[in-house]
């Protein structure tokens, strides 16, 4: 084996079935549970081995075989599944190398490790390639496989699943995998794989920051060369920018679909019957009053407020059934009232003190506030300044519970769903036509050169 010693080989196994890419995450659940209780394995074996480098300077060859067997098994099937769809034929149930699978894994075995550094590459000196396979397989899933749970599952996010997902669907369409997608795809799998052998301490030599696309490794004859043009096909450096460009592209399309859908759920189904959208609480205090924190509006006009905020109110009903109180001022003033009070505020920190001077609803510090039995509702001033909201027991008595909502209208808010969506599907569509634009580039051909015609001589 030359170049670096992991070293990661796949052919696009073609003709591939244009829909059983649809149900291989179903064919696949065998495989998904065996590499589950493998997976649960491997970061003791890995621990295991790190402690025998530390003494020894080597790692013991049982385990090598072991952690190398999971990764490749684990390839196997994440490119018969979701990381690249490249094969049709199902793997085999083994750690061996078999020759003649589509995709293969070999990982050169070291004779000598530095006991040094075993004691950093698993996490310091790879945290520059985290980020690089945080993009490549999204970061969750990547620190699961780092972790050693659900590792066989690197293709659920990030760049690979997105640009699998297009290369499945174009298969559904036409019949044909898009070759410019799978030698991407190919690359960031084999940079994921040699990553994921460093973590694992099976090697010293630190993974290249290259993107090695397609099937073969750098040095070795493709399964299937198609002759080099500079102009008219092939992954320049301009393609390759514009194909992550509009993967990233769909990325940030699908954060913006999915929040236009969450908003526009808000807006249609979680509104009460006078049209508001609230969040309720309970709040119980020993004192004398519950206070909200600041709310500071300073700098913020009415009129603009009011076209997202809507109108605002809070409702607030005693559990005991005693006669309540509930007021808005402005801070400064909520504060000189009860500077003296013992009181709650609604993050559950206590001010010390007594009883309030008078009751509330003498205080004479509110803009706004109501009084009374049962359930007792106040409106908010939309007004530039520092608001403090405050709930007590109408005759200032102590002890405080309450069950309180806080409502506004947001009339905006179906216009800001909307403005998402059609982000999100004009992001999308940019971000299709770039890699599109891009793959179709890879992919054209030189024609071939005409034969040339035979000269005439007259006679």
């Amino acid at each position: 084996m030359t170049g670096y010693p992991v070293r990661v080989e796949a052919t696009l196994d073609e003709p591939l079935s244009r829909g059983l890419w649809l149900v291989k995450w179903l064919l696949a659940v065998p495989h998904y549970v065996v590499l589950a209780f493998l997976w649960f394995a491997y970061p003791f074996v890995t621990i295991a081995a790190f402690f025998a480098i530390l003494v020894t300077g080597r790692y013991p060859r049982p385990l090598f075989e072991f952690a190398s067997g999971v990764l490749r098994w684990s390839w196997r099937v994440q490119y018969y599944s979701y990381a690249a769809l490249g094969t049709d034929r199902y793997p085999p149930f083994t750690f061996a190398d078999v020759p003649d699978y589509p995709a293969r894994l070999e990982i050169a075995y070291p004779e000598k490790l530095s006991r040094g550094l075993v004691l950093v590459k698993w996490w310091l000196l790879a945290v520059p390639h985290f980020l690089v396979v945080g993009l490549f397989v999204g970061g969750g899933s990547w620190l699961a496989f780092r972790a050693g749970g659900d590792g066989f599952d690197w293709a659920a996010g990030g760049l690979v699943g997105v640009l699998v997902v297009v290369a499945g669907i174009v298969l559904l369409c036409t019949g044909r995998y898009p070759r410019p997608i799978f030698d991407f795809v190919l690359g960031m799998d084999r940079w994921v794989l040699r990553v994921a052998a460093y973590v694992s301490l099976m090697t010293d030599e630190y993974p290249p920051f290259r993107l090695d696309m397609g099937g073969a490794e750098s040095g070795h004859e493709p399964p299937h060369p198609h002759p080099a043009h500079p102009h008219a096909g092939g992954w320049t450096g301009g393609r390759i920018a514009a194909a992550v460009t509009g993967a990233v592209l769909v990325l940030g399309s699908m954060g913006l679909l999915t929040g236009g859908g969450a908003v526009l759920w808000a807006d249609r189904t979680q509104r009460d019957d006078d049209g508001y959208l609230t969040a309720s609480s309970t709040f119980v205090s020993s004192g004398y009053a519950v206070a909200t924190d600041p709310v500071r509006l300073q700098g913020v006009s009415a009129p603009k407020l009011t076209t997202f905020v809507g109108d605002v109110r809070i409702r607030v009903t005693d559990t005991g059934g005693r006669p309540v109180f509930v007021g808005i001022g402005r801070t400064a003033d909520v504060e000189r009232y009860l500077a003296a009070t013992e009181y709650t505020t609604a993050g559950n920190r206590t001010h010390p003190g007594s009883a309030p001077a008078v009751p509330p609803g003498a205080a004479g510090v509110w803009v706004a506030s109501a009084s009374g039995a049962g359930t007792q509702t106040v409106g908010w001033p939309v007004l530039d300044g520092q608001w403090t909201a405050v709930v007590m027991n109408a005759d200032a008595s102590r002890g405080v519970s309450v069950r309180a909502d806080a409502g506004a209208t947001a009339p905006a808010l179906g216009w800001i769903a909307l403005a998402l969506l059609v982000s999100g599907a004009i992001v999308l569509a940019g971000g299709v036509v770039l890699i599109g634009v891009a793959a179709r580039g890879a992919s054209r051909r030189p024609a071939a050169p005409a034969p040339p015609q035979p000269s005439t001589v007259d006679t």
